[in-house]
């Protein structure tokens, strides 16, 4: 069974069975962001059923995302979204506003589901840090990620650090920072930013046959085994043998028909 789904902040949704694609369509404005994309993106992630096991995420046309609109770097009072009227407002209000934002990205490595980027042209800024928000990426050759912010005098504030830093390191990920230079596919992939890198036209082929892998195990077995990647990153080694254990017997009950 297919659906499809519009929402504000030029983002649509496709869910065929077991896959839900996520994409940005705003082609013409390199899939540039606004504050309704990330309300979007968390509307998503809430309405999400247990049904789904993989999301792609893309962007229509040239690009991937080109990060925020222009309007958004105004410093106009009143400017609906823009940097300046965010930081004119209480400090506890602001960083409210910013904590509703992320939701639109954490939601990619949430429980149940596997995330897959897939990444053509320019990744930048809020760009970069939605494909560092899932958990697989796939770039075409001519594909590059950057993260200016520090350049403009901002924060990279949309969970990128903590993204990066676990999928880089934490001198890689400084250097990129601060830099806010560009990394392209092939460094991309050497550094363990893209999953594999391919030719544009191989795009869509790619990720299908990722998709089709990761929705071939079964559906506990894949699922458990994500979560333990997943604290694995985090957990001490004690911790994450005793996580081991814990799902082993989970899935071996299950399996018997125990529990």
């Amino acid at each position: 069974m297919t659906s499809e789904n519009s929402y504000d902040g030029w983002v649509r949704t496709r869910q065929d069975g077991a896959v839900l694609t996520v994409t940005l369509d705003r082609p013409d404005q390199l899939n540039a962001q606004t504050p309704a994309t990330w309300s979007s993106l968390a509307a998503i992630g809430d309405a999400l059923t247990d049904e789904v096991r993989v999301v792609v995420v893309r962007g229509e046309g040239r690009s991937f995302s080109a990060g925020l609109d222009r309007s958004m770097f105004s410093a106009e009072p009143g400017t609906p979204g823009g940097l300046g009227d965010l930081g004119r407002r209480p400090t506890e209000e602001a960083q409210e506003q910013i904590r509703e934002y992320q939701r639109g990205f954490r939601w990619l490595r949430q429980p149940g589901i596997v995330s897959v980027a897939a990444v053509q042209g320019h990744a930048i800024g809020a760009g970069c840090q939605l494909a560092l928000a899932c958990d697989l990426r796939v770039l075409t050759d001519d594909a590059s990620l950057r993260l200016p912010e520090p350049t403009l005098g901002l924060v990279p504030d949309l969970t990128g650090t903590s993204n990066l830093v676990e999928l880089v390191g934490y001198s890689r990920a400084m250097e990129i920072c601060l830099t806010g230079r560009a990394v392209r596919a092939a460094e991309a992939q050497q550094m363990g930013l893209a999953n594999v890198v391919v030719p544009a036209a191989e795009l869509d082929g790619t990720v299908a046959d990722l998709v089709a892998a990761l929705t071939a195990p079964p559906v506990g077995a894949s699922r458990a085994t994500a979560a333990l990647v997943r604290s694995a990153v985090r957990n001490d080694p004690d911790a994450q043998d005793a996580a081991e254990r814990a799902a082993q017997v989970r899935r071996l009950q299950e399996l018997v028909g125990g529990r």
